[in-house]
C-alpha cells in the first residue's frame, strides 16, 4: 500500500492501480476505495461511475470510512446512482463515527443547512468540533458561524472570532472573510482596519463569495498607506504570520 500511495502521489496511477487491484480482489477495503476513487476521476483508467460505485460499495461494506465517505458523495451528487440524500447522510454518519474528518465536516454542514436532512445545530456543532480537531479548516469556520448566529448555543462574538481566526490561519477563504469583517467591526477582536483588509484580500484571492460583502466598505476606510500595508501583510505566507 505504501508503494502504491507513493506512485499515486507523483501521478503514476497505472502503477498504483497495478498494486491496488490484487489487494482489492482479496478484500483490502482501502485498496477497493482507491480503485473506486480512480474510476470517479479517470485517474489511470477511463472515468466510469458505475465501476466506481461497485468498488466503493465493496469498500463501504468492508467498513472502510473513506470508502463510505466517497460512496456517500456519489449518492449526494447523484453520480452513477440515483440521488439519495438519506443514503448519503447514513454513509457520512457511519464514516464520521469511524473518525473520518471530511465526513464529519460534511455531516456537520448537512445538519446545519437543513436542506437535505432535518436541522440539528447541536449535532452540527458536535461534528464540526470533531472535524476541527482533525484540522478541517471549513469546520473551524463553521464553528465561528454557529457562535456568531447563536445556533444551539448563546451568541458569543469572541468565540466566533476565535474560530474564524483558526479557520483563516488554516487557509479557509470564508474564515478569512469573516475574520476580516470581525476585525473591521471590532466584533470579538480589537478593531484593526489594516488586518481586516489583509484578511479580505486573502479571502478574495481564495474565491470566497463572503469577501465581496465587506471588501469595498473596508477598503473605503483606508488611507493609501494603510491599503499598501494590508497588501504587504496579505502577501505573507500563512505559516509565517507573526
Amino acid at each position: 500500500m505504501a508503494a502504491a500511495l507513493a506512485a499515486a502521489t507523483v501521478g503514476e496511477y497505472e502503477t498504483a492501480l497495478s498494486i491496488w487491484e490484487p489487494l482489492a480482489r482479496t478484500g483490502n477495503a482501502r485498496a477497493q476505495n482507491n480503485i473506486g476513487a480512480c474510476f470517479i476521476d479517470g485517474l489511470g483508467v477511463d472515468k466510469d461511475l458505475d465501476l466506481a460505485r461497485r468498488w466503493l460499495e465493496l469498500s463501504a461494506e468492508s467498513g472502510d470510512p473513506v470508502g463510505r465517505r466517497n460512496l456517500a458523495t456519489l449518492h449526494f451528487k447523484g453520480e452513477g446512482v440515483t440521488q439519495d440524500y438519506g443514503r448519503a447522510a447514513a454513509l457520512y454518519l457511519a464514516a464520521a463515527e469511524d473518525g473520518d474528518g471530511p465526513a464529519q465536516d460534511m455531516l456537520s454542514w448537512m445538519l446545519l443547512e437543513g436542506d437535505v436532512i432535518p436541522t440539528d445545530p447541536v449535532e452540527a456543532r458536535r461534528w464540526a468540533l470533531a472535524a476541527a480537531d482533525q484540522g478541517i479548516a471549513s469546520s473551524m469556520t463553521r464553528l465561528g458561524m454557529i457562535a456568531h448566529n447563536a445556533l444551539g448555543m448563546e451568541r458569543d462574538a469572541v468565540e466566533a472570532a476565535r474560530w474564524w481566526r483558526k479557520g483563516a490561519e488554516a487557509g479557509d477563504a470564508d474564515g478569512q472573510a469573516m475574520l476580516g469583517a470581525a476585525c473591521h467591526m471590532g466584533a470579538g477582536v480589537a478593531r484593526d482596519r489594516v488586518a481586516a483588509f489583509a484578511w479580505l484580500l486573502r479571502a478574495r484571492a481564495g474565491k470566497s463569495a463572503l469577501a465581496d460583502r465587506f471588501f469595498d466598505a473596508v477598503r473605503a476606510t483606508l488611507t493609501p498607506e494603510e491599503e499598501s500595508a494590508a497588501q504587504r501583510r496579505a502577501a505573507i505566507p500563512l505559516g509565517e504570520l507573526p
